[in-house]
Order: structure tokens, then C-alpha cells, then sequence
């Protein structure tokens, strides 16, 4: 969440950054709410000021006196005054607050300016494509080729949108979890944490998911919510809390199934596993001082790249335009792996730097040696990785003539010493 403070000091600032988003609604709105909260807050201190010099002059004056009469009616008129104003400032805070829930955080000045997704701008690439002497298939066709992938009966068990995984595919995702999950606790100083699968409305709020994008979650009906992804529930775990600066930084890695109903919006991705309702991830979350988030998303994204490393997969390192940030975002970094069955770079990780908007909305702040006063920590996120499309990667990556598919060789160990996906 943006500080409507810092927003009033230099609102043509704030103006031109958010422009660079595109229309952004309800910013001018609230700048016009947050100038007649002001003004209503010094009438109030100045009504508040008359009731008392009324106050005043009824102690001094003869009960009996009209002098005594007057200030008791001014006592009386200026208290209606105080709650009228009083209604009407809580009203324009309560409106205020609204649209600051709303508004988006601004993108870091390094964002490269652009109007969608084909202005993002490459920073580098890793790998090599693979080759083929046959025509490579889609990751659908190869698992059900194999009877691996079952999307039919998952229809039938719960809807469209959801995929059943056999035999060694099932394996191959529960292994994916534990290499991520070793790689970043022994290598990038993660601790692992097991969180909920659900939570509370204001862990949603805390990092942003609510109300923006409320249509978009799975609730219960006693008001809980399944997690869309591990960063809500570790984010969420310093809520409320003051951290000391020794304690930072903080790497979390957690694991969990998660579950949008944003997938396959537009008519996108209608066949296979890229968007699905639930699927699961290994989720990264970093807190920092403010002086080091730039240097934290660096770190971020050089983990999750390590993992695509680890199994062999092309991908490319994508600076995400202003236009194209997710709303909690100051700057985001996409990784994007290479998919031979479809012929495209798709995103399997996103790695983004929200710099004080979630630590503000969560009231997530720390305590350095010689501040006065706690300040709001940086918090990160990342897919380290997206296990489900990192399936789909090595389907497509290590698909062979006769249909099946080679085991990248760090998994083998998680796969029981499986070699070959038959």
C-alpha cells in the first residue's frame, strides 16, 4: 500500500510514476479525499478549541447570567459542529482508506517504460535449446501418450482446469519439491517453513491479494481462503511485528498447492498443464532493509535461476515493463524457460521486489541501533520454481523419438534412480 503522505508531499511525483503503468483510477480521488481530511481536521481542532473557551466561560460566569446562558448555547452549537465534522472526516478516512487499497505500487525508476508484455526487456539468457531430428511434441500430448497425465477423469472428479499425474509423473513432482527445497536451504541460506494451505482474510490483505484481487481466490464459507501461492502465509508469518535489524535478512522457502481461479483467463493456455486451478510451488520470500532490496531481488532471481540451471533448461532473464508489473511490484524479474512442443520462452518464475507496500498494508517493520522509530522493512518474492510448468519443461526438453521422456540427471536420486519415464 502507497503512504498518502508521501503522495500529498509530491503528488505530480507520484503522478508521473504511476502513469508509467498505464490508467491508474482513483488517484486523483484520493488526493482530493486526503485535502479535505486536513481541512477537516483543523476545524475540528478549532471547534474543539471554541467548546472549550465555552467551557471556560461557564465557570467563570453567574449561573443566573445571560453571559452564562450564551456560552452554554455556544457549548451546545459548537459540540453539534464537532460530531458533524467528526462524521464527515470519518467518512472521507473511511473512503480514503478504500482507495489506498487499491492503488497500485509505483515502478522502480531502473523499470524499462512499455505499454504490455512484448515490452519487457531481455537482460540475458542461459542454456543451450535442445535439438531434435523429430518433430517435438507438446507436454500434453507426451503424458498422455504416456498415461502419465490424465485430464479427462480429472474433469470428471472435479472440473475443467484441474490434472490427475500417474506413476513416475506423480514422483517427478514430488521429486521437483524436495530438489528446489534441498537446493535452496544447503545453497541460498533458505530456511524451509511449513505453512497452511489456508488463511485469513487479512493475511490476504497483507500482501496485497485482497480486495484487488478478491475475484480471483478460493474462499471457504467460514472465511478462509486457499492459498494462491506460499507467499501470503510467510509474508504474513512477521505481521503485525517488529523485527530487530540483526534479524535481517530473512530467506523463507516454503511449499505448498495453490489454487486461482484467474487460470486460463482470455481463452489462454486451454489445453495442459500451464494454467491450471491448483497446482504447486516452491515460493521464496525474502525481508530486508530498505538499502538492500535491490541487491535482495539480484540474489531472488539468481536462485531460482539456479534451479533451471541445476536441470539443464534454456531459459531467459526478463525485465518486466511498467506496464506489465503485478500490483504489489516495484520491479520484477521473469524467468522464462524454453518450450520446445510450443516453439515460445514461457514464464516459470517471477521474482519481484515490492519494496515497503506489503510491509505497510502487514505493519511488518524492524528496529536498527540508533532509529527513533521502527521502519517498514522490503519484502521479496519468487517461484523457486513453479513445479507443475517446470514438468512441463522437462517433458518437452527431454522428450525422446519413441515417446519417452530422460530423467535430468540431478533427479535421479529423488526418482528412485530412474533413468528413462516409460
Amino acid at each position: 500500500m502507497l503512504d498518502i503522505r508521501e503522495i500529498s508531499r509530491d503528488p505530480e511525483e507520484f503522478r508521473r510514476r504511476l502513469a508509467r503503468r498505464g490508467e491508474v483510477v482513483g488517484l486523483e480521488e484520493a488526493l482530493a479525499l486526503d485535502a479535505r481530511r486536513r481541512t477537516l481536521i483543523q476545524q475540528g481542532d478549532g471547534l474543539r478549541h471554541a467548546k472549550g473557551e465555552a467551557e471556560a466561560g461557564m465557570r467563570t460566569a453567574d449561573k443566573q447570567s445571560e453571559t452564562f446562558a450564551r456560552f452554554r448555547e455556544r457549548m451546545r452549537t459548537v459540540g453539534a459542529e464537532i460530531k458533524a465534522v467528526e462524521a464527515e472526516l470519518a467518512q472521507a478516512e473511511a473512503a480514503l482508506a478504500d482507495l489506498m487499497q487499491v492503488l497500485p505500487n509505483v515502478p522502480a525508476a531502473a523499470v524499462p517504460d512499455g505499454a504490455g508484455e512484448q515490452d519487457n526487456v531481455e537482460l540475458r539468457s542461459w542454456g543451450e535449446r535442445p535439438l531434435f531430428d523429430f518433430e517435438p511434441k507438446p507436454h500434453w500430448a507426451i503424458g498422455e501418450a504416456l498415461g502419465l497425465l490424465d485430464f479427462e477423469r480429472a474433469a470428471k472428479i472435479t472440473g475443467a482446469r484441474f490434472t490427475v499425474y500417474r506413476g513416475a509423473l506423480a514422483r517427478l513432482e514430488r521429486a521437483l519439491a524436495s530438489y528446489m527445497l534441498d537446493l535452496h536451504t544447503t545453497e541460498g541460506g533458505y530456511t524451509e517453513i511449513l505453512t497452511p494451505f489456508l488463511v485469513n482474510a487479512d493475511s490476504m490483505f497483507g500482501t496485497g491479494q485482497f480486495p484487488k484481487l478478491r475475484a480471483d481466490a478460493f474462499e471457504t464459507t467460514d472465511g478462509l481462503v486457499l492459498v494462491p501461492t506460499a507467499e501470503v502465509p510467510l509474508t504474513n508469518l512477521h505481521r503485525d511485528e517488529i523485527l530487530q535489524a540483526e534479524q535481517l535478512p530473512i530467506r523463507y522457502a516454503g511449499f505448498t498447492a495453490c489454487f486461482r481461479r484467474e487460470a486460463g483467463g482470455y481463452g489462454r493456455d486451454t489445453r495442459g498443464l500451464i494454467r491450471q486451478h491448483q497446482f504447486q510451488k516452491v515460493e521464496l520470500v525474502h525481508f530486508v532493509a530498505p538499502e538492500d532490496s535491490d541487491a535482495a531481488l539480484a540474489e531472488l532471481t539468481g536462485n531460482a535461476e539456479k534451479v533451471l540451471q541445476g536441470l539443464g533448461l534454456a531459459y531467459r532473464v526478463v525485465d518486466l515493463c511498467a506496464a506489465d508489473l503485478g500490483f504489489g511490484a516495484t520491479r520484477t524479474h521473469d524467468l522464462e524457460v524454453w518450450l520446445p512442443g510450443q516453439g515460445a520462452y514461457r514464464e516459470i518464475s517471477s521474482c519481484s521486489n515490492c519494496g515497503d507496500f506489503q510491509a505497510r498494508r502487514a505493519k511488518i517493520r524492524f528496529r536498527a541501533p540508533g532509529d527513533k522509530k521502527p521502519r517498514l522493512v522490503h519484502t521479496l518474492n519468487g517461484s523457486g520454481l513453479a513445479i507443475g510448468r517446470t514438468v512441463v519443461a522437462i517433458l518437452e526438453n527431454y522428450q525422446r523419438a519413441d515417446g519417452t521422456v530422460t530423467v535430468p540427471p540431478a533427479l535421479r536420486t529423488y526418482m528412485g534412480g530412474l533413468e528413462i519415464i516409460a
